[in-house]
């Protein structure tokens, strides 16, 4: 992402964890767990969503931590179809155990937010591209900010609707985005943002 940006790595249940790091240039607010799309189709830590999220999160003050899930990268285990990768975000979660956390994910890692965010405090939950039709999400907290690309043909809009009208909960749709937000990455970053308490 930057040339500042350093590994580092978290013991987990399935072996260590392989992480991203990245620090805002003044003191930290706090940090913001980074969750990255699914790992059986090409999902990594550097993917461009979560580098937007996490520059997103530097430029507000946030120490940024964006993990690999297991088999990817440096990360130990094998893909434990969202299970055991939600134990290794709650272990990463408590290892950090911040003063103020912010939860945030892309596609499978949104989803896996979502679960998350049952078990720990989080101040702020960001679901970008929620991948609500390979990975069932519960309910999410009042405030949370869920983004979803008009053409997502990945998950459907429409299947994010359904998900979020039983809870009242706003969708922020970015017109002509797809699942991967080309080329809109910087209106992404613009609503994270602008969205910021």
């Amino acid at each position: 992402m930057r040339p500042s940006t350093r590994r580092e790595f978290i013991v987990g249940p399935a072996g260590r964890i392989e992480c991203a790091v990245d620090q805002p240039q003044a003191a930290r607010r706090g940090i913001a767990l980074i969750a990255h799309p699914h790992p059986l189709f090409g999902g990594t830590l550097d993917n461009k969503v979560v580098q937007t999220l996490a520059r997103a999160f530097v430029e507000l003050g946030y120490e940024t931590w964006r993990p690999n899930f297991r088999g990817v990268g440096e990360t130990e285990g094998v893909h434990d179809e969202g299970g055991g990768e939600l134990e290794d975000l709650h272990a990463v979660a408590k290892a950090l155990a911040p003063e103020s956390l912010i939860l945030a994910g892309f596609s499978f890692g949104a989803s896996l937010q979502a679960r998350l965010a049952q078990r720990v405090k989080a101040d702020w939950l960001v679901l970008v591209g929620i991948g609500i039709t390979r990975l069932e999400a519960p309910p999410v907290p009042e405030g949370s900010l869920v983004i979803h690309g008009e053409n997502d043909d990945t998950v459907p809009l429409a299947a994010v609707l359904d998900w979020a009208r039983p809870q009242d909960l706003p969708v922020v749709v970015v017109p002509g985005a797809e699942h991967f937000f080309h080329r809109k990455l910087h209106i992404l970053k613009r609503i994270v943002q602008a969205s910021w308490k």
